[in-house]
């Protein structure tokens, strides 16, 4: 585990990852730029209770007062819940000031995926990645956390990625940075608010053992970098693939007459698209965490069962 002096771990989690128990990390963008309050707080806590249930120990991960945090405390939360987007959303570029200036900040999946890998967790549920965003040609916007995939042996656990981006460039950037995109259950890519986009994955895994046993087998190689795992949102909470790509396609071309790009372009687009569709596509965006995290969770046990049994 890398000590670093800037990180804070958790005592319940500092034990748990010195037993070699199994530990699932969340981040905390999802608390204070993903939902308004109480909702986000309530969402929060319910998320690490569904990690209890699976047999594993939640590591929320988030940046306070310049502190990198491997777990938060219930008050921790709703002091981040009810500031909000007031915190800044902390990417890989943002860490070294926050922790200078002794700042809050927000984890997205790079992030957490840093500070995970600090703390020694390996398994992260979240609930969509950034990717590629579409007119990357002109723009050139791509989200940091396909580059933390490619460098950052961390497993991240998703419903894919959302359909505001550039799903066929976002597969192909990860292609091009060997990261392994696993379908679980499934041999085409989750598109976050409904279970297929129509692209394919690289492969399809239909156990939490048969994860663990790839991840472990990635880790053993060496090959250094991370995995998506690309879980599709529970059946009865997909929403009709022409409702949400009708409401993304009006928030995308309302942000681009707005001018909005860079990190505040996502948010937008969440709360545009969850205005458009009456409030349906935050019960998604919350039901498809709660799969992600029972999924995480079963594989984190499946994958500490193995470093046991093999040692």
């Amino acid at each position: 585990m890398n000590m670093n002096q800037y990180l804070d771990v958790n005592p319940e989690v500092a034990a748990a990852v010195q037993a070699g128990k199994p530990v699932v990390a969340l981040e905390s963008t999802i608390i204070s730029h993903g939902m308004p309050y109480p909702q986000n707080v309530e969402t929060a806590l319910a998320v690490e209770r569904i990690i209890r249930e699976n047999g594993a120990c939640p590591a929320t991960i988030a940046i306070i007062g310049g502190r990198l945090k491997a777990g938060l405390t219930p008050e921790e939360i709703e002091y981040f819940g009810k500031k909000g987007t007031e915190i800044t959303k902390a990417s890989r570029r943002d860490l070294a000031v926050l922790c200078a200036k002794g700042l809050d900040g927000a984890t997205t999946v790079t992030t957490t995926m840093i500070i995970a890998h600090m703390a020694g967790i390996r398994i992260f549920a979240t609930g969509g990645i950034g990717g590629v965003h579409r007119g990357a040609e002109r723009t050139m916007d791509i989200s940091a956390d396909l580059e933390e995939l490619a460098h950052t042996p961390v497993m991240v656990v998703c419903a894919g990625a959302k359909s505001i981006l550039d799903l066929g460039l976002t597969l192909e950037y990860l292609e091009t940075h060997g990261v392994p995109v696993i379908g679980y259950g499934t041999e085409e890519l989750p598109a976050f608010y409904t279970r297929s986009s129509g692209f394919r994955v690289d492969y399809r895994i239909d156990s939490p053992e048969e994860l663990a046993a790839v991840f472990g087998a990635q880790n053993d190689l060496g090959l250094g970098g991370g995995m998506l795992v690309t879980n599709p949102i529970p059946e009865e909470y997909s929403m009709p693939p022409e409702i949400i790509n009708q409401a993304i396609d009006r928030a995308v071309a309302e942000a681009e007459e707005q001018n909005i790009r860079g990190k505040n372009i996502t948010p937008f687009l969440l709360a545009r698209v969850a205005e458009l569709t009456g409030g349906d596509s935050l019960e998604s965006n919350i039901r498809l965490v709660f799969n992600n995290a029972a999924l995480a969770a079963r594989t984190a046990v499946c994958y500490a069962g193995r470093k046991t049994s093999k040692s």
